[in-house]
């Protein structure tokens, strides 16, 4: 009965039946692992191409994106404090005081002229929200001497003394006292 069905398989599927050596039996290996072989490098190749491709997708994305992450993002940040909605002019401070990382990027927004928008956002402000924004940029930005001589000759003292103090909000009192004791170190150290 097992021959018959192994027979009947066998022409079922036109294949050799399992039990049966075959005089071919070497050769059929080594067709088998030639194959196996052939199999593996097309695979290969293929994941080589899909990898370079890949990498060439990133490649042309980077190259798009990437110029819109420098300068020209500080430039977007400076347009947004001229939006009338406070809600931008805070977005817009916030970036800028996230750029301002060191003395190069703080001179940098201090030249396109982030500072003195800071302060004109800082003198129409009339949420409190919106003076912290401003203080806290400006606050960052006054790390720098340079930015410290750049916001002191743009009238920087009148404007920041002129923000009213609030209860609510200590931290507005606390950038307000840190800017003007930064002003008063920047007099003394160039008086002596």
């Amino acid at each position: 009965m097992r021959a018959l069905a192994a027979h009947f398989n066998t022409l079922l599927f036109k294949r050799r039946p399992w039990n049966v050596q075959s005089r071919y039996f070497s050769s059929f290996n080594g067709k088998a692992a030639d194959e196996a072989s052939l199999e593996q490098e097309a695979e290969r190749k293929i994941g080589w191409l899909l990898k370079l491709f890949f990498a060439g997708t990133a490649t042309f994305v980077a190259y798009q994106f990437f110029p819109y992450m420098g300068d020209n993002l500080m430039h977007q940040s400076l347009s947004l404090l001229h939006v009338k909605d406070p809600l931008f002019k805070r977005m817009g401070a916030s970036r800028l005081a996230r750029f301002a990382i060191d003395d190069q990027r703080r001179m940098k927004i201090v030249e396109i002229g982030g500072a003195q928008e800071l302060l004109n956002m800082l003198g129409s402000a009339r949420d409190e929200r919106t003076q912290k924004e401003a203080l806290k940029a400006l606050s960052t930005l006054s790390k720098s001497d340079e930015a410290v001589k750049a916001l002191h000759n743009a009238g920087a003292i009148s404007v920041i003394k002129s923000t009213p103090d609030t209860f609510e909000d200590a931290e507005i009192g606390a950038y307000k006292s840190n800017l003007l004791k930064r002003f008063q170190d920047l007099r003394y150290d160039i008086s002596s």
